[in-house]
């Protein structure tokens, strides 16, 4: 049976980021579109309530359709969105979280937006080799395949200076017998998994001790801006919040107690199971005077309830959101006070509608692009118990 070839109209981006449309009565989502042009594209996938078809032709482009930059673009599996341009990309990354949000009511999101090139300080590439040379490369889109890279416009400076510079630099850094490994470059600074691994990188006003092969944010400039936005909604809270210890749940590295336990008493828990990364948040946190460390998953140190009353919560979990026991535990036993710091609006609106009816307020959704030219999405979703 041949495939049907449709004309539609784009109405806007999905999570995901392909353009969505309406035909035959369902969904329709076809990568590599902008919305508002019309397009003629080939249906690939029928389900019952959306459908996948690929590009054709564009009957009618956007005036915010652009010339992606990157001769991969399509190829590496990196970008999906440099051909819109960044106005448009961030408007409907915006559009995403509020749709998300629409049915459970209160905030409307604000965008924060980043530089959107050359941003990205930590990546991972694997090893592969090009005429029987080792080399750099990055996943191919829709593949298991690796793509040699020799250049990346989203990549940190330093990043770029590797990727087009001698092969031999590029050699030293990548590590024996492992097929992918992580690079971080901020300022001038390179850590690698196969060369120097540990290092400081400065964030705002403090300098903070990472590892390449553990967790830290890609975008430092934009990890500043959500810092400095905790850091106000911190001061701004009473003496009585600021007088109990908070908690930092998923803390990676420590970065958000690092600027935040000094406005509570000095006191923070922090739970991370990753034992590299807890070793350097006792690095990052030797300036506060009382700090509890636990190596357990979020969901295990809270099954028997809470260790303290806390004034602030911050959680940062993975992509799949909070452990169901976590929310209800958050829900029900939670702060006065809960920052949820996501990277899926998804799973942040599916614990939201936990975290509100366990008690709590919505007070703002704030989405930061961490990735330009992407759709991945970093949200900040703060919580209050109504009688604040």
């Amino acid at each position: 049976m041949i495939a049907p070839v449709i004309k539609v109209k784009i109405e806007g981006i999905a999570a995901g980021g392909a353009g969505f449309a309406r035909a035959g009565g369902k969904s329709l989502f076809v990568d590599g579109t902008v919305p508002g042009e019309t397009v003629v594209c080939r249906i690939t996938e029928e389900h019952a309530a959306w459908s996948q078809a690929e590009l054709l032709e564009i009957d009618e482009a956007s005036a915010d359709r652009v010339q992606p930059v990157c001769s991969l673009y399509g190829i590496c599996g990196g970008c999906n969105l440099q051909h819109i341009g960044y106005p448009a990309q961030l408007a409907a990354k915006t559009a995403i979280v509020q749709n998300m949000f629409a049915r459970i009511g209160g905030a409307e999101p604000e965008a924060v937006p980043s530089e959107p090139w050359e941003y990205r300080n930590r990546m991972q590439f694997h090893c592969i080799r090009e005429n029987g040379s080792p080399t750099w490369g990055l996943k191919a889109r829709k593949s298991d395949g690796i793509v040699p890279v020799g250049d990346c416009p989203i990549a940190d400076p330093a990043i770029r200076e590797l990727l087009r510079g001698d092969t031999k630099t590029r050699q030293a850094l990548m590590p024996p017998g492992k097929d992918r490994f992580t690079v971080y470059a901020r300022s001038g600074m390179v850590l690698s998994e196969g060369g120097a691994e540990r290092g400081k990188t400065q964030i705002l006003d403090r300098r903070l001790s990472l590892d390449a092969g553990a967790f830290f944010q890609s975008n430092g400039a934009m990890l500043e801006k959500l810092v400095a936005d905790l850091q106000k909604i911190a001061a701004g809270l009473s003496q009585d919040i600021r007088s109990l210890p908070m908690a930092d749940l998923y803390c990676g590295v420590g970065v958000f107690a690092a600027f935040l336990a000094e406005t509570f008493a000095g006191d923070a828990d922090l739970v991370e199971e990753d034992k590299t990364a807890l070793a350097l948040a006792r690095e990052n946190l030797a300036h506060v005077k009382s700090v509890y460390f636990n190596s357990q998953k979020s969901e295990n140190w809270s099954k028997n309830g809470f260790k303290r009353r806390y004034g602030l919560i911050i959680a940062d979990p993975p992509r799949q959101g909070l452990d169901k026991t976590l929310a209800f535990r958050l829900a029900s036993e939670g702060p006065p006070v809960l920052a949820y710091v996501s990277c899926d609006p998804a799973t942040l609106a599916r614990d939201s509608k936990t975290l509100i009816a366990g008690g709590y307020k919505l007070e703002k959704v704030k989405f930061y692009d961490f990735y330009p030219q992407t759709s991945h999405i970093e949200s900040l979703a703060l919580f209050k118990k109504p009688n604040l």
